[in-house]
């Protein structure tokens, strides 16, 4: 992949702090995992859905998360097109630095692998938008990764930094923006509420200060609806 992929520049590197930390960007579609699976300094393991690592589960997943939003006249074509990637992401998925996310019993599995690859001084990166949208350039975040920095406390006594990464295919570019820390003192409710709103303001604050663009959207849409950063003068 890295050889047909273009090339991506990585921006506030400096802002990582000193041991693991959990890294959150917007998803950008495939492009969000793709550019940081290639181009992201130091180790890593990214957050995948569980579903698509499992053969019998990946195509009803890819058709409803990619392209359930696309003209229904094209429906079969799309729930075809599921079924012939399905071998080919479970194999990349399967073969990269993934950690599976699962919304069922297995979650605990998700947070265990999460909290044993920080403790091995890898990164978690994840990108935690859904379908409601928040601004022009993220949807709002699911809060309960969050629970990794407690699950993370309980293990080490120590507080995981969240850093906010803004994710740009068309400049080519990954942005490291400044991290919040996890304070084990707070409720899980508090704490989840403070750290999404400060990643989301973050992301848009640094994606908004930049040369005006076209924002790849969560949502796999068509790409003359795709929102700019800004408004154009």
């Amino acid at each position: 992949v890295k050889a047909v992929y273009p090339k991506v520049e990585g921006v506030g590197a400096e802002n990582l702090p000193d041991g693991p930390s959990i890294i959150v960007g917007n998803h950008s579609q495939v492009q969000g995992p793709l550019m940081c699976e290639l181009y992201l300094p130091d180790d890593k393991y990214i957050w995948c859905a569980g579903d698509m690592m499992h053969i019998k589960d990946a195509p009803s997943y890819a058709f409803r998360d990619f392209w359930s939003q696309k003209p229904k006249s094209m429906h079969p074509f799309y729930k075809l097109l599921s079924h012939i990637i399905a071998p080919i992401a479970v194999f990349i998925f399967g073969n990269a630095n993934t950690v599976g996310v699962y919304h069922d019993a297995r979650v605990l599995t998700t947070f265990r692998d999460s909290v044993k690859h920080l403790q091995e001084g890898s990164d978690i990166v994840i990108f935690p938008e859904h379908d409601v949208k928040y601004n022009n350039i993220v949807y709002e975040f699911q809060d309960r990764f969050i629970d990794t920095a407690r699950f993370y406390h309980k293990r080490t006594g120590e507080e995981l930094s969240f850093v906010p990464m803004y994710v740009s295919p068309v400049l080519k570019k990954i942005y490291i923006g400044k991290p919040i820390r996890f304070c084990a003192e707070n409720s899980m409710e508090t704490e989840r509420k403070r750290i999404c709103e400060y990643l989301m303001n973050e992301i848009t604050v640094t994606a908004r200060a930049l040369p005006l663009h076209t924002v790849v959207p969560y949502r796999n849409i068509g790409r003359k609806n795709y929102p700019k950063n800004k408004e154009e003068r």
